[in-house]
């Protein structure tokens, strides 16, 4: 039985994702800002009322490391994300920004600070997005997003070389076009399929392979 800690799993991939560890056997801490009845029905443990925005990070983590039941993480899965527009005939620079407070910073404070939980074997995934792959950007626009992604795929990558030496495997993945809000449900898989794609390539996931930046179907994606 792992220790499974996964933000924003109160709906979408996060909630199927919690379901699929949950159904495991796993003990699943689910991070959210509100739980909702399902969620709290699935998680062993939820932990409510986080705000992953820079502001609020620092008492949020403060709030985690109190209410954490169990002093192990096995798994941590950094999933909250927040999806916004911007084109260069409408920019917005606060958009921008609580992009990557919600998107870069929020995920690398919270790895920072659940790190000391983590031992040998244990691992960090990243959900992240194929948007945030340069070389595959064909079409523009997305600033906030697009470039809070790549962020992220570059922190993630540094947190692969800093925990190598304590054993912790860490992976940027990009779970598809999925049906869920964020996209106004326009999708072409389902969060369940997108949750079972991203805990293979977490089941795969080493040492050997760790910084690498995979689509949930297991390609290997450009940065």
């Amino acid at each position: 039985m792992a220790n499974v800690v996964i933000t924003g799993a109160n709906r979408g991939i996060g909630l199927e994702l919690a379901k699929l560890y949950a159904a495991r056997g796993d003990l699943v801490t689910a991070i959210c800002r509100e739980a909702g009845d399902e969620i709290e029905d699935i998680a062993d443990q939820t932990i409510s009322g986080i705000d992953v925005t820079n502001e609020q990070i620092g008492p949020g983590l403060q709030t985690i490391l109190a209410e954490l039941v169990e002093g192990k993480i096995d798994l941590l899965i950094n999933n909250a994300g927040l999806f916004k527009n911007e084109t260069l005939d409408a920019m917005d620079a606060d958009s921008i920004r609580e992009q990557f407070e919600v998107n870069t910073i929020a995920p690398l404070m919270i790895a920072h600070g659940l790190a000391p939980l983590m031992g040998e074997g244990s691992k960090i995934a990243n959900i992240t997005s194929r948007m945030g792959s340069i070389e595959d950007n064909t079409s523009g626009a997305y600033y906030g997003y697009r470039a809070s992604k790549a962020a992220l795929n570059a922190v993630g990558k540094s947190l692969a070389m800093d925990l190598k030496p304590k054993g912790i495997a860490v992976a940027q993945l990009h779970p598809g076009f999925v049906q869920t809000r964020m996209v106004g449900f326009n999708g072409d898989i389902s969060p369940a399929e997108a949750a079972a794609g991203l805990a293979q390539r977490i089941d795969e996931l080493n040492l050997e392979n760790t910084g690498g930046f995979w689509h949930s179907n297991g390609q290997q994606l450009p940065w």
